[in-house]
């Protein structure tokens, strides 16, 4: 059986009766990283979790929004570390990079989203947990440095985009990065295939993020994993089971499931 792990899915977004008909739609997916947005989400993550362990959820605050209140953030941080027991990993968190024009060029405001970010790696470090970032482009150098300040090695760049000298840099500093079903119609992302090791990749879908190509109408679902995984085996001429294998471990040894 060619088993899945979706490694990033905003499953609290769903619209769907139960978790299990998600689920029973394909038996060979085994878990989902249940990524979160903030306390309100978190919380419902763990709800997944109470119903179906294959929920494997991480806690955090995704930065593509305004920055929470001193309040606010140490309420979370605060329901973190009481349920640190119940999360794989610190996430989502990370730079708001399509929230640039918004913000403008405020250094301030930038740096107060690096600030959060570094709470929650210093928070990571203490709990012994991976994080999962939202660092894609411009941002992902400065979060490069931010892990490599605090000794990060576990770290998850999820639907990495960016240039070479930073592709080089997270895979030599040893972090993961996961690909989406955009690899069956992006070239950018068969090009970063193509030259990352293999031991270091993981797949997701992101959900409910919307896809092109063949999934063009589609709601999104693990499923789709499927055909990233037959394309990376193409990309990289490896066996297409021994690619099954390969990225089934690297996410499972991540997070530590499985």
């Amino acid at each position: 059986m060619n088993n899945i792990i979706d490694a990033h899915i905003h499953l609290d977004q769903f619209d769907l009766k139960t978790v299990e008909e998600y689920f029973n739609a394909d038996n060979t997916l085994e878990f989902v990283i249940a990524v979160s947005t903030d306390l309100k989400s978190c919380m419902k993550n763990h709800r997944l979790l109470l119903s179906d362990s294959r929920v494997q959820p991480a806690f955090g605050f995704h930065p593509e929004q305004d920055i929470p209140s001193d309040q606010e953030l140490e309420n979370l941080l605060k329901w973190m570390d009481s349920h640190q027991d119940s999360m794989v990993a610190v996430g989502e968190v990370g730079l708001p990079y399509y929230r640039t024009e918004t913000l403008g060029k405020s250094h301030s405001t930038k740096e107060q989203y690096k600030e959060i970010l570094e709470t929650f790696i210093l928070h990571a470090r203490r709990w012994n947990k991976p994080i999962v970032l939202h660092a894609i482009y411009e941002d992902a150098p400065s979060v490069c440095s931010l892990l490599e300040k605090h000794s990060i090695a576990k770290a998850h760049f999820h639907w990495f985009k960016g240039d070479t000298k930073t592709i080089e840099r997270i895979a030599s500093n040893g972090h993961n990065i996961s690909v989406t079903p955009d690899i069956l119609y992006k070239q950018r992302t068969r090009d970063l295939v193509s030259v990352f090791p293999i031991g270091q990749m993981m797949v997701e879908t992101d959900g409910p993020w919307p896809f092109e190509g063949p999934f063009h109408g589609k709601q999104t679902h693990s499923m789709m994993i499927h055909e990233s995984i037959k394309t990376i085996a193409t990309i990289k001429q490896i066996p297409i089971k021994e690619t099954y294998r390969r990225l089934y471990q690297n996410t499972s040894s991540f997070f530590s499931i499985g």
